[in-house]
């Protein structure tokens, strides 16, 4: 067998093969006596058919099943003679069918179209210049997390005494009837939470909802500006017909002694409780601070190292990246398909993550090799039970299911890329700099950026407290679900 590897690109080779007559003829000698053994031919005896009229009657059979015995196990032999690491299945292609035709008399000739992992040289990746940052915990955010707390913890008593009022909630069974355009089918949504002045209600809800009680029923007209952020109801007129089921109150409740231990902190009192919180927020602060640094050094690294990222991976990960973020949109109760969402700007945006992080493990799987960096099985286990932990399931269970699916393989790269990012950041030149506030908004507004504008509206548009979706959001999603 001859074999010769053409560079098409860095992750793309082309194999050109060439099997030799002999070969080929002892395999179609092979394949023919195996028909002629079992075929079954008018005027003779299953298996006592001349071979010469067992080839013409099998013939497309015969030669495919050559094709199929020899064609891939010899593009197998060249990958692995080659030493290449192949993605992916090859593309084959037959180059002279005479090989076939003729046989013994030609070589066949194959090539394959093989992707595979670039080459990369290696540049600088100790004493990457790298900026440390820490944001102080000031006695404000611990007051903050405080009323935090007390809100979560705040209840809803029902009022009979009076009727709703500004900080109130009011839940409703809306008939939406639209006036302009009068065509349209009517909005329907039953136990919608309207919190009266709450953030994002529109004036016109918390307007003729206040001093309802339970069983009122009240109709009044919305009319929607023409750039409203839903498409279901920018522009329309619509009469809301509202039946107020219940009206409650949030009851906060007082910060004292017996409220701090029935957080489930293990405190005692207040003042335990607010050492605890500083605490805990002091020691998020310095894991955010390292997060951070690991993303500038990830950063530095893959602008320092630009190369070809093979396409196959590039789409799995891609897949991966958008599935991720589809479900995550699903999770916070935003439907993607009902979105005015740029889908082809959404698609090139994350294909360049995806090469992005593909870049990043290959460069951390070269360091680690360059270091001989090789989790030991130590450092395996302890992953393991760090994730049998977080699962809530026995180690073991956890152990069989990743030994199954070849799991414990992964945890090892895991770990191995892990600690190749670690010796990177203790190796760099890290200067340690004043907080800004500003850094917040930076990483805020490049959030924002890489989020489609209607998908980060919504986002603002759904509250962050369960069930809880205010007037506007939960309009725009019942007109659409009429849509």
């Amino acid at each position: 067998m001859k074999t010769e590897i053409v560079d098409v690109s860095p992750t793309r080779k082309e194999l050109k093969i060439e099997i030799e007559p002999a070969e080929v003829r002892a395999e179609y000698e092979r394949v023919s006596n195996r028909y002629a053994s079992a075929a079954t031919v008018p005027g003779f005896r299953p298996g006592r058919a001349p071979v010469s009229i067992v080839r013409q009657r099998y013939k497309n059979e015969i030669r495919n099943e050559v094709m199929q015995n020899l064609v891939p196990q010899a593009i197998s032999d060249a990958i692995t003679e080659s030493e290449l690491h192949v993605i992916g299945e090859p593309e084959l292609h037959l180059d002279n069918s005479a090989g076939l035709n003729q046989i013994g008399q030609e070589p066949l000739s194959v090539h394959a179209h093989v992707e595979v992992m670039p080459d990369v040289e290696l540049g600088q990746y100790r004493g990457l210049e790298l900026s440390r940052s820490v944001r102080p915990v000031t006695d404000e955010m611990v007051e903050e997390l405080i009323e935090e707390l007390r809100e979560s913890t705040s209840s809803l008593d029902a009022i009979e005494d009076r009727g709703a009022a500004a900080g109130d909630r009011v839940t409703v069974d809306f008939v939406g009837k639209y006036l302009q355009p009068p065509e349209a089918e009517d909005i329907k949504a039953e136990d919608v939470d309207v919190d009266l002045d709450g953030e994002g209600v529109l004036s016109n809800f918390t307007e003729n909802l206040t001093g309802t009680r339970a069983d009122d029923v009240r109709t009044f007209t919305v009319k929607y500006p023409e750039d409203f952020s839903s498409k279901g109801l920018a522009g329309k007129e619509i009469e809301y017909t509202a039946t107020v089921t219940a009206v409650r109150r949030k009851v906060v409740p007082e910060v004292d002694d017996e409220w701090a231990q029935s957080l489930g902190e293990e405190v005692e009192t207040v003042g335990a409780l607010r050492e605890k919180l500083r605490r805990d927020m002091e020691t998020g602060a310095r894991a955010e601070s390292d997060r951070r640094l690991r993303d500038e050094a990830m950063s530095k690294l893959i602008a320092a190292h630009q190369f070809e990222v093979p396409p196959t991976l590039v789409e799995s990960q891609s897949r991966h990246l958008l599935e991720t973020y589809v479900r995550e949109l699903f999770q916070r109760g935003i439907d993607p398909r009902r979105q005015d969402m740029n889908w082809e700007n959404l698609r090139g945006m994350i294909e360049a993550q995806a090469a992005d992080d593909l870049r990043g493990s290959i460069l951390l799987e070269q360091i680690a090799g360059a270091e001989n960096i090789e989790p030991t099985d130590e450092e395996i286990e302890q992953e393991i039970e760090a994730l049998a932990a977080m699962s809530k399931q026995p180690i073991a269970q956890v152990r069989a299911a990743l030994t199954k699916q070849g799991g414990e393989r992964s945890i090892a790269d895991r770990l191995r890329h892990r600690q190749a990012l670690e010796l990177i950041v203790e190796n760099a030149n890290v200067k340690d700099e004043e907080w800004r506030e500003e850094e917040l908004l930076d990483e805020s507004d490049e959030l924002a950026n890489e989020m489609p504008a209607q998908v980060e509206t919504t986002v603002r548009e759904t509250t962050a407290t369960g069930d809880t979706i205010d007037a506007r959001s939960n309009a725009a999603s019942a007109s659409d679900e009429q849509q």
